[in-house]
């Protein structure tokens, strides 16, 4: 039995920081098993936060200096850690931070040059997961569905609430996933625009009142209606969202309180519009940043009434799941197994995708 010993990088849409996790991954039969043995969060400074939100707004250079920077930075960060840490790791597997994501157009990228993370943190590396999926015909995304097949199959949904939500399950003997909407995009911009780096515990969304206006025109947005597989990003919050939270005159905790609804009926929506999968009682996995907001997890788990349970597990495997998955991801590409999947991207066929860089020394 092999046990691989990996750094998983992860860098969301909600552009909190960078995730670090350095994880044990191993196959022993059939199942796949991990252990997350350490974790590190680094914060973005404001600079390199508005360096990266406004990446897709760069001309071709700029773009190109700043996958450049980032990459180094990752190594930076990278060479930190393992310097901390003083045990052995075998690669770093790297999301990197999405600037562009329109797959409808075969467009994907993923900031963080994998040459140079290599060589600044000395380590091998595996990176770039959405592009091969793209160019066959995929939307790149969401690729954290394989992790819950693999590492969680004992969950019917698997939730994630990063700056979008998107769900994975079971279907069919295949296994569906798509990105439902918004999640903590919203609430991080409202929250941002208070001088808060976010609502603790949703307090502050609690505290608010329903505006039913804002609720129906977020409700009857168009990417509601359209058929999984699907995908969704910074581009489309910006040009659909943001002008209605702009134009509102209801306070911020009302704002706050109006999309944690919209959030949760969405999501209560996809859940139950494919039934309990065979199963009296259901079971949710959520983590991802909005599985911290106790008021999102309340009116989640009110939405879905009583059969589905909401399982919220240790703030770990909440916080870290994302780099947990990109950290199986590079096992997977190492060993030349599938790990991206058709069913959940749309794609042409499964791939396994990812770039693999080896230090050069100079």
């Amino acid at each position: 039995m092999s046990i691989y010993k990996v750094l998983g990088l992860m860098s969301g849409t909600s552009l909190d920081g960078l995730d670090i996790a350095y994880c044990h991954i191993w196959e022993e039969g059939e199942k796949w098993n991990f252990s997350i043995k350490n974790i590190a969060e680094i914060d973005y400074t404001d600079k390199m936060r508005e360096y990266l939100k406004n990446a897709i707004h760069l001309s071709k250079e700029d773009h190109e200096q700043l996958h450049k920077d980032y990459g180094i930075w990752l190594g930076q960060q990278s060479k930190l850690f393992m310097d901390e840490l003083g045990k052995e790791v075998d690669f770093i597997a790297s999301h990197g931070h999405t600037s562009h994501h329109r797959p409808e157009d075969g467009v994907t990228f993923q900031l963080g040059d994998g040459q140079l993370l290599a060589n600044t943190s000395g380590k091998q590396v595996v990176c770039d997961f959405r592009t091969k999926d793209v160019s066959l015909k995929g939307q790149g995304a969401p690729l954290v569905p394989i992790g819950d097949k693999l590492l969680f199959p004992e969950y019917d949904f698997c939730l994630n609430l990063g700056g979008i939500s998107n769900i994975s399950f079971e279907k069919g003997g295949e296994r569906i996933a798509y990105d439902i909407g918004l999640a903590n995009m919203p609430l991080n911009y409202i929250t941002h625009k208070m001088g808060l780096a976010y609502d603790e515990d949703g307090k502050l969304a609690r505290s608010g009142k329903l505006d039913h206006a804002l609720l129906r025109k977020l409700n009857n947005l168009k990417y509601y209606s359209l058929p999984y597989p699907k995908s969704t990003g910074y581009e489309w919050f910006t040009s659909n969202i943001v002008p209605l939270i702009e134009s509102s005159t209801v306070s911020n905790e009302d704002l706050l309180h109006t999309f944690i609804h919209h959030n949760c009926e969405q999501i209560a929506f996809a859940v139950l519009k494919h039934g309990d999968n065979g199963k009296s009682n259901s079971k949710l996995l959520a983590t991802g940043g909005g599985a911290l907001n106790q008021f999102f997890m309340d009116t989640l788990q009110d939405k879905l009434g009583k059969s589905v349970e909401v399982v919220v597990p240790n703030k770990t495997l909440i916080a870290y799941k994302e780099a947990l998955v990109f950290a199986l991801m590079g096992v997977l590409r190492l060993e030349g197994k599938t790990n991206v999947l058709k069913s959940v991207t749309g794609a042409t066929s499964d791939s396994c995708s990812g770039e693999v860089f080896f230090p050069e020394t100079i």
